[in-house]
């Protein structure tokens, strides 16, 4: 990969494990001073955490029904107390 900062196409290809190493190494070379690799670091980081993101949505149980009624309301529709 070179210098220029990646597109979101170009980033689609890669696998997981080797986005996470080019991101680590591009950091480190914009630890040393690069001020090229800070761009490369940043798209690669994004990417990274983009993907993270979407995995940790597809693991979220589905969303729970809503209540009938919000449990905060004490008073039922036409004003009079709930009976319980």
């Amino acid at each position: 990969m070179n210098s220029s900062v990646p597109t979101p196409e170009q980033l689609a290809h890669i696998d997981d494990d080797e986005l996470v190493r080019l991101a680590v190494s591009w950091r480190a070379q914009a630890g040393r001073g690069d001020r090229e690799a800070f761009g490369v670091a940043h798209a690669l980081e994004v990417e990274c955490r983009r993907r993270l993101r979407t995995s940790q949505l597809q693991q979220l149980p589905p969303e729970a029904p809503a209540p009938a009624r919000p449990w905060w309301k004490f008073w039922g529709a036409k004003g009079s107390p709930v009976q319980g």
